[in-house]
């Protein structure tokens, strides 16, 4: 059984097997390539910070991290974090200074005959 196995997996295996035919197959005959273009293999040594550039093959390449840290500084950035943070707190606190839901928990009604009145108690 295991000699049959064997055998069975060297075919698949081998040079006219089924895994060559099928990759040859999708090298040769997909024509989708690869996701960023070819893939160029360098000739001479690379520079010195060559990993922190996304070059796909376009003229031009992307750094690959964000400079966000030299146009803005630490203070700048504390005080427009602070900032935004005031004003929502502001706004929770106007919101429930001015909450009126929560001193008439309930509807006026409103009466015919000059809200009762005199049927209340009033003078006619």
């Amino acid at each position: 059984m295991a000699g049959r196995l064997s055998r069975a997996a060297a075919f698949i295996m081998s040079q006219n097997g089924v895994v060559s035919r099928s990759s040859s197959a999708l090298r040769q005959r997909s024509g989708m390539g690869l996701p960023v273009g070819k893939h160029i293999v360098p000739d001479k040594p690379l520079a010195v910070n060559d990993e922190l550039t996304w070059d796909n093959g376009t003229p031009f390449p992307e750094p690959c991290i964000d400079r966000i840290a030299e146009t803005v500084g630490k203070y700048e950035a504390l005080g427009w974090l602070c900032g935004g943070l005031g004003f929502f707190v502001s706004l929770g606190l106007l919101a429930v200074w001015n909450d009126k839901a929560s001193t008439i928990p309930f509807t006026p009604k409103v009466y015919p005959y000059d809200s009762l009145r005199v049927e209340l108690g009033g003078e006619p």
